[in-house]
């Protein structure tokens, strides 16, 4: 009988812990699309309402690699990230809420189908745009950094599609989780560097006028490559079954989340409203 009882309260234990992490990590990912769809719309305001007006020039002011006249090439690449950043932004968190994976399985798949082809098309403008002209802002580790992120990209898009095709969805969730975070790396990006000036009063150490600065050449990969690797972190300890380190990387991941908060705050009040 006492062995019974104790092997209920391993069990009911056990299924707290990893309640307790589930829902940890849906609380993240609640904040990160509230941060994304800011994004979003910011992208829409900003970039969508200068282009109505002709304003190209406010393009070039607030872009690494804005219009350049008699850039025909490059300049279409530019037009085709900012139309797409708008929509991976808004159609990637759509793919990650399960009540509408779960109740509209048509929409699903299609939005899917989007996502995945603005993924693969937003990569390469990116590679071509950031390769093809002087490298003014982020010098050298910025353009690599970015490649590496666009490289992930394309990669885990394909292992996306490849596992929803064999209809192993399981994996297919995982792979699509990997993508979201590295879709994510150029918000992810500004969101740390939010966090970064918020907890140094609005300075940032470490930068520089040209983004060359040693904070800056290790948020050129630590923007996505972090992320990326907690996400790793948490489908290990996911399946382990140990509720210690459950719990604790819940602890990890609600910091986190407020970490997160924070920069949503600050990059919009520093980089995105005051635009608007």
């Amino acid at each position: 009988m006492t062995t019974t009882t104790s092997n209920y309260h391993s069990i009911d234990k056990a299924f707290s812990a990893i309640k307790i992490l589930k829902t940890s990590a849906a609380i993240w990912l609640a904040t990160a699309f509230v941060g994304q769809w800011f994004f979003a719309y910011y992208i829409l305001v900003f970039y969508g309402g200068s282009a109505v007006q002709g304003d190209w020039a406010t393009w070039s002011n607030r872009m690494i690699h804005g219009i350049i006249e008699g850039d025909i090439i490059g300049n279409i690449a530019v037009l085709v990230h900012i139309l797409l950043a708008f929509v991976i932004t808004f159609c990637g968190t759509l793919q990650l809420i399960p009540l509408i994976r779960n109740n509209f399985p048509v929409f699903h798949r299609w939005n899917g189908r989007v996502y995945i082809v603005t993924a693969l098309i937003i990569s390469v403008a990116a590679i071509y745009m950031i390769w093809s002209r002087p490298a003014v802002i982020g010098g050298i580790a910025g353009r690599i950094g970015t490649s590496i992120d666009a490289l992930l990209i394309l990669i885990f898009a394909l292992k996306t599609v490849q596992y929803a095709m064999q209809r192993q969805f399981a994996v297919h969730q995982r792979w699509a989780l990997r993508l979201f975070i590295v879709v994510s790396g150029v918000w992810f990006y500004r969101i740390i560097r939010g966090f970064w000036m918020f907890v140094h009063d609005g300075s940032s150490p470490g930068t520089n006028n040209t983004l060359t600065g040693p904070f800056d050449l290790v948020l050129n990969f630590a923007g996505y490559l972090v992320p990326l690797l907690l996400l790793e972190g948490y489908f290990r300890i996911k399946k382990n079954n140990r509720s210690i380190q459950q719990v604790s990387y819940a602890a990890v991941i609600f910091s986190l989340t407020v970490a997160m908060a924070i920069g949503i705050y600050s990059a919009g009040n520093i980089f995105w409203l005051p635009n608007l």
